[in-house]
């Protein structure tokens, strides 16, 4: 049977290590913790100044240092609060596309900073010759025509239906193979740009990056001498993204498909969905490894929009984002500052009842939502009950 105690004598013993990076110190009813709980994770500090996220009533003022919080009942999810940076997307490991010509001239035209070019729309001149981007990942090596075999033959083809210049009934997409229905569609695709149809790709004609691109950056001068293997532009896909720099420590809590949620600058908030997660740890002095990370060291991490359209036109810019690793349906949610260490380890809460009466009753800590400062708990608790935290 529970015993009532003043709550002005009820003090915690010496606590146990903690059982969760976030878990409080046991605290002393006497000790004021002022009106925000900090709550460090690894990686950074969360500050929670509403233990219910604005989903409860406020705590109610029993007097002194103290209140009372009601315990809920419903879903609880854990998240991982970080900054990140919105931008575009390109290769995996984060450098940009590369445009490398083939052909041979002078520069008549050439693609300027911010420009969009979409599959099969002209990418540079040479000579007043167009050459046009292709999307694909095997770049151009060769002229091919005819009887020619090969991934690149296959990019081809798969650009020639997706573009309208052949449909698929006479032009298989992931054929390998350079037949007649390629020559006749390269022919109306070559008819289209304006140039000789040949029915043959001629290196230097085009082009093959993944795209539509967006230009970042032109290296090559109008007028100037075209050479072969030269780099003509940077370029990323016209595709929105946002990288995170993880604390390395916190990786094994996120994974590919976790949501996200993601305040613009303009404080509108939009979904995300975790697409990637780097593998190699860069430290804070810029360092890398793929083993072990030590203090410092962070994992990139790639979060795809499920509404491009939200990010409007920024770029590189600031963003904050809060990732949901792991959730449960139907907890008993306590405020973590309800928590109070036991003399033989674990962790208890004080409940007071309806007459008042304060009884300290022992829980089992489950999920933890750092960013809100909540907690699930199994023990002898029902949703309405009420217990004692720090007043704020």
């Amino acid at each position: 049977m529970s015993t009532h105690v003043p709550e002005s004598q009820v003090q915690a013993p010496s606590p146990p290590d903690p059982v969760h990076p976030t878990a409080p110190r046991p605290r002393r009813r006497r000790l004021v913790l002022g009106a925000a709980v900090l709550l460090v994770a690894a990686g950074g500090a969360v500050v929670a100044t509403n233990p219910f996220g604005g989903r409860a009533k406020a705590p109610t003022l029993v007097g002194g240092n103290t209140a009372l919080a009601a315990v809920r009942q419903g879903q609880l999810s854990s998240q991982v609060s970080q900054s990140g940076t919105l931008s575009h997307s390109a290769w995996a490991d984060g450098t940009p596309y590369t445009v490398i010509n083939q052909a041979g001239g002078i520069y008549t035209r050439l693609p300027s900073s911010g420009d969009q070019i979409d599959c099969g729309k002209t990418l540079a001149q040479v000579g007043g010759n167009p050459v046009v981007l292709l999307c694909g990942t095997t770049p151009a090596y060769r002229t091919i025509s005819e009887g020619d075999s090969g991934k690149d033959v296959r990019e081809l083809n798969n650009n020639l239906v997706q573009l309208g210049y052949a449909d698929r009934a006479y032009l298989d997409p992931t054929s390998d193979d350079f037949t007649w229905a390629t020559t006749n569609a390269l022919e109306k695709l070559q008819d289209k740009l304006g140039v000789d149809e040949t029915g043959t790709l001629t290196l230097g004609d085009a082009v093959f990056l993944p795209g539509p691109l967006r230009i970042t950056q032109t290296m090559a001068g109008l007028g100037t001498k075209a050479r072969p293997d030269q780099q003509v532009a940077q370029a990323t896909s016209n595709a929105r993204q946002v990288t995170v720099q993880l604390d390395a420590s916190q990786q094994t809590q996120v994974k590919v498909g976790d949501s996200a949620q993601i305040t613009l600058p303009d404080n509108r908030t939009t979904a995300g969905v975790v697409s990637r997660i780097g593998t190699v740890a860069t430290s804070a002095s810029g360092g890398s490894g793929s083993g072990s990370s030590s203090s410092g060291a962070t994992l990139p991490i790639y979060i795809s929009l499920k509404s491009p359209g939200d990010a409007g036109s920024l770029d590189q810019a600031p963003v904050q984002v809060q990732i949901t690793t792991a959730g449960v349906q139907n907890a008993t949610i306590v405020p973590v500052t309800a928590l109070v260490g036991e003399a033989g380890g674990g962790f208890a809460v004080e409940k007071v009842d309806v007459k008042g009466v304060h009884h300290m009753v022992t829980v089992t800590l489950g999920l933890f939502d750092d960013a809100n400062g909540l907690v699930q708990v199994t023990g002898n608790l029902s949703a309405g009950d009420h217990v004692v935290v720090p007043s704020t």
